[in-house]
């Protein structure tokens, strides 16, 4: 079967130790097609120059955030890597370099820890190059969408807006205009596929998930890309 593509709107990292109706959405969500072989991950939190994978045998959990509870900086997330994978990356994209000082950052053990929770598939990363523009992003993601033909899950975690400045603290507040406004393009471009706006495969079907907003300027929207429609 051919292994979707998703993105996850992770939003906080409390979220990897609670439980609510995001990380609710994240785990249904996997149970619409079976475990893959290997996951490749791209957090928005690992920018790089050049493009590179991490190679490490057992993955390191990387907790790259401060000020949350001690609770939180415990969680370890150690599945193991996957050369095969790296190697396999690597065909695709020859520029692509391995790197084992890196690991899985919150963007994505946050999301794995609820969806694969015996941390039982060997997981790479992919780093975001910080040099190329998302047109270049876009043509490097077309060479790796092959992988899901091999049983490779590629999940994608960050926030279609994501604004700590403007934060309300209130688990009541309402999205900003602005937020809303711009998150609501994103959406209509996604399902509408629109390729400028959006960049994506136009034969695959594409379904939003966990669509909501948190604390003013956060917006938790997820989307699942996959060959057969799905009920969200």
């Amino acid at each position: 079967m051919r292994m979707p593509a998703i993105f996850f709107g992770h939003g906080s990292p409390m979220n990897a130790i609670e439980t609510n109706n995001f990380t609710e959405s994240w785990i249904d969500v996997v149970q619409k097609f079976p475990k893959p072989k290997a996951i490749l991950a791209i957090s928005a939190h690992w920018e790089t120059i050049g493009t590179c994978l991490t190679s490490n045998k057992i993955q390191r959990t990387i907790h790259d955030f401060g000020g949350f509870p001690r609770e939180l900086f415990e969680v370890e997330y150690n599945p193991e890597g996957s050369e095969s994978l790296v190697k396999r990356v690597q065909e695709l994209i020859p520029s692509a370099k391995a790197d084992s000082s890196w690991g899985l950052d919150h963007g994505t053990w946050s999301i794995l820890k609820h969806i694969y929770p015996k941390s039982d598939v060997p997981t790479i990363q992919l780093s975001i190059d910080r040099k190329i523009s998302p047109q270049e992003h876009y043509n490097l993601a077309k060479k790796l969408n092959i992988l899901r033909d091999e049983g490779v899950l590629i999940i994608g975690s960050g926030n279609i807006v994501h604004n700590l400045r403007e934060i309300i603290w209130s688990d009541n507040a309402k999205p900003h205009s602005w937020a809303l406004q711009f998150n609501e393009a994103i959406k209509s471009a996604i399902l509408s596929k629109d390729h400028e706006k959006s960049q994506q495969q136009s034969s695959d079907k594409v379904n939003l998930f966990a669509d909501e907003y948190c604390n003013g300027s956060l917006s938790m929207t997820s989307v699942f890309i996959n060959e057969k429609q799905s009920d969200l």
